[in-house]
């Protein structure tokens, strides 16, 4: 087996590496690190990895703030589209059918 020349296993780790300036927001309070959509109301610490370690940067008061500040923008409820319901085909997928999931009989 043919070792790897050593230039070109660089480059291949410098693709994997997290680049410096990449930006997170972690969840402040008691227990454990939670998600986003549990806790929207909860204390955000806005952290940037300066290619060695995490460094606190500021925090903000809930999510929406923290995407804010990661330059995201937060989820929003689509209120400019009509309602829709049912499938995209616009059928009622309770429907009765002849598909093969239907059971036919008792």
């Amino acid at each position: 087996m043919e070792d790897e020349p050593l230039d070109r296993w660089a480059a291949r780790r410098q693709v994997r590496l997290r680049k410096p300036g990449e930006k997170k927001a972690i969840t402040l309070g008691a227990g454990p690190q939670r998600a986003a959509h549990l806790a929207p109301n909860a204390p955000r610490l806005i952290l940037e990895w300066d290619g060695f370690a995490w460094q606190a940067l500021s925090t903000v008061e809930n999510h929406t703030a923290a995407c804010r500040a990661l330059s995201h923008t937060p989820e929003a409820a689509p209120t400019d589209r009509a309602e829709t319901t049912g499938s995209i085909t616009g059928r009622n997928p309770l429907a009765p059918g002849t598909g093969r999931h239907r059971k036919t009989g008792p």
